[in-house]
């Protein structure tokens, strides 16, 4: 670790400088992130979420019992991650006063590392409070949706759709995958599948967009190089006051068997739902629940959210955040590139990694922490 004069040297944000005043631009940082969360009244919402758990009747209803002990848990665990922050950065100010004065140097060089976590930790932390949009605190209905390229296009979108369920999968949250669409000889056409956590529509709206893939291609026997596409859209989940009234009339209902990849039948009634609102030609599908009135239930919900989209489109022209393709988002958003080099890159934040299997393993919360910056950079700016 590099040393400065006078003390030991920290990285943080890329600018190297001593202990202290490391310490006090964190803390400093720390104090802001409190503030924004408004640590008081998260500890009112707690206990009265906690009152509303331990009712009996709050079962009666498991949708609403569902919601309160997620919207508990989240919450307790966020109080208690700011709480821990803040301990943490206290006792390391005096763990490494004590370390200096004695003469330790492990112990000072392992307060420096301690302190370059915290940072990291404050940072990502930071990120959450920079969620303030209209539905940022939702769960999210992601699509995804395969594009130009072929069988390597639809092979494309079914890697992204594990990339986002095992990037949930790191962070326990659950997800409900509605509908997968197969393509005939790999891969998959479209997929949609709901994301529940507070605050996930936020976070994973940065990735709304075109995704670009860049490979030697498995299925060409020339191996040669092919570039694929594929568009995820992501939507805030709808809610009772979101008031989006569908008439009857204005929606077909089809029904049809589930099935697998291939074609391949994993079902032998009617089961899946296919609803299309006539008046917008919005088509939605769902499969996976085992009764026909269950899935037309989970595909009503993404209807909803896709036509309070629209509204909203329509209500706001001015803000993109909701906007499919709008021009500050633009329509290729991310370059995944395995061949002849390795390398993911955002084409807006110019955030990149060399490590293209991690990324597509799941890790994927640096493009979000930059993504998320980098609209409120974007907003501010406009406003």
């Amino acid at each position: 670790m590099p040393k400065a004069a006078g003390g030991f040297a920290v990285t943080l944000s890329g600018v190297s400088a001593d202990f202290e005043t490391g310490l006090k631009d964190v803390t400093g940082k720390l104090t802001q992130v409190e503030s924004v969360m408004d640590l008081e009244t998260l500890r009112a919402q707690v206990a009265d979420l906690e009152q509303q758990a331990s009712d009996p009747s709050l079962w009666d209803d498991p949708e609403s019992g569902q919601k309160v002990t997620s919207q508990l848990s989240y919450r307790q665990a966020e109080l208690r991650k700011v709480t821990e922050l803040r301990q943490r950065l206290d006792d390391l100010a005096v763990l490494h006063e004590l370390a200096k004065d004695e003469g330790d140097a492990a112990s000072v060089t392992e307060a420096e590392q301690d302190l370059a976590q915290l940072a990291k930790e404050v940072d990502l932390l930071e990120v959450r409070t920079l969620l303030s949009g209209e539905y940022d605190d939702r769960n999210a209905v992601v699509t995804i949706r395969s594009e130009a390229g072929g069988v390597d296009a639809a092979d494309w979108a079914e890697m992204l759709l594990r990339m986002y369920l095992r990037w949930a999968e790191r962070h326990d949250y659950p997800t409900d995958v509605y509908d997968i669409s197969y393509a005939e000889e790999a891969g998959i056409k479209s997929a949609t599948f709901k994301v529940t956590a507070p605050y996930v529509y936020g976070t994973l709206s940065v990735e709304q967009g075109t995704h670009r893939l860049v490979r030697i291609s498995p299925f060409d026997n020339q191996s040669r190089r092919q570039t694929s596409f594929a568009h995820v859209e992501v939507m805030p989940e709808v809610e009772e006051v979101d008031h989006i009234d569908i008439p009857e009339k204005d929606i077909r209902v089809d029904v049809y068997r589930s099935s697998g990849p291939g074609g391949q039948s994993v079902n032998t009634t009617d089961s899946a739902v296919r609803l299309t609102h006539i008046p917008t030609g919005v088509v939605v599908s769902c499969q996976n629940e085992k009764s026909q009135l269950q899935n037309k239930v989970a595909a009503m919900k993404v209807l909803q959210a896709k036509l309070l989209q629209r509204q909203k489109e329509q209500d706001r022209a001015e803000l993109d955040a909701l906007k499919d393709g709008g021009s500050s988002w633009g329509n290729q958003m991310r370059s995944y590139v395995l061949h002849p080099y390795q390398m993911v890159k955002d084409l807006r934040t110019e955030f990149e990694v060399g490590n293209p299997s991690a990324v597509l393993d799941g890790d994927i919360d640096g493009f979000l922490e930059s993504g998320i910056r980098w609209r409120k950079q974007s907003m501010d700016a406009n406003s």
